[in-house]
């Protein structure tokens, strides 16, 4: 006899769970393997509109994501350029829309830290005939902490995201309740909408469970690196 009753169908939780980790940590890989290499260049590199690309990032990490999920959209839908690939209501439409909502962040708050190492550093680095990817180096190693936090925000961002994984996932399941597209935050939004409030709450605790989890075992990883 269960102890308790949970309302859900079999695999319908376990399903939504995989479907949003999926889509967010893919997303969140790809931005960082993209925003971190674009936060080094603007670090150590002075170029003509270096300000104006620091404001169009900055203004990113405030962009509406029900504007991105809809810009996504036509760009996967049959009158948009990739509407050859059919990637509209798939998860794949939900990651490219997930990538361009975690990138200005995880870029934003990398280039603060890559920034905010003390010159000095950078200055005994030169002095020990250190060659610029020594530099790089040495600084980013300072910086570390700093960009864990960036690709954290970027996965806050991503995973707790509805409105734009709503545009072009379709929030779907298959008829025996496993999710194809629908994730935690678009399930919580469904289930909330149609009254169901019990099986919001429960959804909505294991969302920040899950969120809790990484940013802990990140944390550790953290304070073991520190004890070393």
């Amino acid at each position: 006899m269960a102890v308790v009753d949970l309302p859900f169908r079999d695999g319908y939780v376990s399903s939504i769970i995989y479907v949003s980790l999926y889509v967010s940590i893919i997303a969140v890989t790809l931005s960082t393997l993209f925003s971190i290499p674009v936060a080094i260049v603007m670090g150590f590199a002075d170029f003509p509109g270096k300000q104006f690309v620091k404001s169009v990032i900055n203004t990113g990490m405030g962009f509406p994501s029900v504007v991105v999920g809809l810009l996504v959209l036509f760009a996967v839908s049959n009158q948009g350029p990739l509407g050859t690939l059919e990637l509209i209501f798939t998860k794949e439409a939900m990651i490219m829309s997930q990538f361009v909502l975690a990138t200005p962040p995880i870029t934003a708050i990398s280039l603060a830290a890559i920034s905010g190492v003390d010159e000095n550093v950078r200055d005994a680095a030169h002095v020990l005939g250190g060659t610029r990817v020594d530099v790089a180096l040495v600084v980013l190693k300072e910086a570390r902490y700093g960009i864990a936090t960036a690709v954290l925000a970027g996965f806050g961002r991503a995973i707790s995201e509805v409105g734009s994984v709503l545009i072009v996932g379709g929030n779907i399941t298959s008829a025996s309740g496993i999710s194809k597209t629908r994730t935690l935050t678009t399930a919580i939004q469904l289930e909330a909408r149609q009254g169901q409030y019990e099986t919001a709450m429960i959804l909505g605790a294991v969302l920040v469970a899950l969120v809790l989890t990484i940013n802990a075992v990140v944390v550790r990883l953290g304070d073991q690196e520190v004890q070393r």
